[in-house]
């Protein structure tokens, strides 16, 4: 029993080093630094942000094909005010679409299915620009609502845009042919009385002449 008490005894004076602090310093292996990631989107402003699951038609096998699942995004860009549709896979950030909203552009909801929707567009995903034929589908009728609202605005008000643009030109066109009009009038104005001028010198040496001449003997 004795052996055994001093057994304990021995173990409860024991030191405890498992917190104890030795002071030591250890230098990171590897130092990192902070670095700056660009997305491409700094410029531009969301105007839609959604969840959603993306699918493109394939011609040749002439079925809908999985394109991916991540957030799609309409962004209008600070200065110019074009918005295109930018669409991320969650996981790898990879693109799956990514075109702008152009006035022509119309979307229409999937037969069959209210939380989707099609549309046609030149996409350029890929690297390279490709006709494409759009299905996207929303987790709610009112995401897919939502989303077919600010599409069709987008693009009706590009449209608008691009008559503003169209207008002014022609404005800025009718405003310089004017110009050049008055410019030829005051032109032909000016050359009116120098013309006048010379006539005026030349019956001025005629009649020198008649006077000059003899008269006539009787």
């Amino acid at each position: 029993m004795a052996s055994t008490e001093g057994d304990h005894r021995e173990e409860e004076e024991a030191p405890h080093n498992e917190d104890e602090d030795t002071g030591a310093q250890i230098a990171p292996i590897v130092k990192l630094e902070e670095v700056a990631v660009t997305t491409g989107e700094e410029d531009e402003d969301s105007v839609l942000d959604l969840k959603s699951k993306l699918y493109r038609f394939d011609k040749d096998g002439n079925q809908w094909k999985e394109r991916g699942a991540g957030t799609v995004k309409l962004l209008k860009h600070k200065e110019t005010g074009k918005v295109r549709l930018v669409m991320r896979q969650s996981k790898t950030l990879k693109i799956c679409a990514n075109h702008l909203v152009l006035p022509t552009m119309s979307v229409q909801e999937h037969a069959g299915n209210d939380k989707s929707c099609v549309w046609h567009a030149t996409d350029f995903a890929d690297g390279e620009l490709k006709d494409e034929l759009f299905c996207i589908r929303f987790g709610s009728v009112e995401n897919c609502k939502t989303f077919m609202e600010m599409f069709q605005e987008v693009a009706e008000s590009q449209k608008k845009k691009e008559e503003n643009k169209d207008a002014t030109a022609a404005a800025g066109l009718l405003e310089k042919l004017s110009v050049e009009e008055k410019k030829t009038e005051d032109k032909a104005k000016e050359e009116v009385p120098a013309a006048t001028k010379e006539e005026k010198e030349s019956k001025s040496e005629e009649a020198e002449k008649k006077s000059e001449a003899p008269a006539p003997s009787t």
